[in-house]
């Protein structure tokens, strides 16, 4: 039995639920428990976690009061378990945050990148836009992203242990705090490198702010999917597609990452 949590402090929580069970009826073998984490006992269940779409401020405010943040922090760089974020998710897990005042919000980190919030602008200038995503397969039909007051990974960052010291520099922007793995499951499950899964095509962009559905073109464009190790984020929402191929995905890389770190263990 895999335990996987959806962070139910606000957001498109239940929206995930519903795919992650989904993909499980329709794609992914093997027995899966799917929860709703709203404390740390909750979150000590899991092997591995999602963090949905919403407003990313409020998220960490309320992981805060919820004594969380500490436990997320452990869970995404210490133990290094297998964690997803979408759209405000991916700004919880960026090491770097722009466009965000200092004690504005805090991170969990646990992705070398920059995101730039809201980059698409306000919520009335949202979109969807097929994406072609090799990851699930040759062949595989475009992908339905819906964006969202998105961000997009504006930079790739050098990995290095501790806090991304340059990054802190930076006005407006703010940084998450270093962890260090403890043991060499955990330290397996680290990747130097991020691998960029997604781009939206360029042309996309320009023509965001209209509302509509774009056709994508060969010139490369935002980064809007990237994985590190265990993390792995998306600037869109899978979750409000009913779309359950990226959840069937991911589950399937929660599988090989827990049996790679049994291994480990054993």
């Amino acid at each position: 039995m895999i335990t996987v949590g959806v962070l139910a402090l606000q957001g498109a929580f239940i929206e995930h639920v519903r795919l992650l069970k989904k993909a499980t009826e329709q794609e992914v073998s093997g027995e899966w428990d799917f929860i709703e984490v709203r404390t740390p006992q909750e979150l000590a269940k899991c092997d591995a976690l999602v963090l949905p779409g919403g407003e990313s401020t409020t998220m960490s405010l309320v992981a805060a009061r919820s004594d969380l943040l500490e436990p997320l922090r452990d869970f995404v760089k210490v133990h290094r378990k297998p964690a997803w974020g979408t759209c405000a998710g991916l700004i919880l897990l960026a090491e770097s945050a722009n466009r965000t005042k200092k004690g504005g919000q805090e991170l969990i980190g646990g992705l070398d990148v920059r995101v730039n919030r809201n980059h698409f602008g306000r919520q009335t200038e949202s979109f969807q836009a097929p994406l072609e995503l090799q990851f699930l397969g040759e062949g595989a039909a475009p992908f339905p992203a819906i964006f969202i007051r998105a961000p997009i990974v504006e930079t790739i960052l050098p990995h290095q242990q501790g806090v991304q010291t340059a990054e802190s520099e930076r006005d407006d922007t703010i940084v998450a705090p270093s962890r260090k793995t403890k043991d060499a499951a955990a330290e397996a499950a680290t990747a130097e490198n991020v691998e960029v899964l997604a781009t939206l095509p360029g042309s996309a962009s320009h023509i965001a702010t209209q509302g509509r559905d774009v056709n994508p073109d060969l010139e490369a464009g935002d980064v809007v999917a990237v994985r590190q190790g265990n993390v792995f984020g998306t600037s869109f929402h899978p979750e409000l597609t009913g779309d359950a191929r990226i959840h069937a995905w991911w589950l399937r890389q929660v599988q090989e990452a827990i049996g790679k770190q049994e291994k480990l263990a054993s």
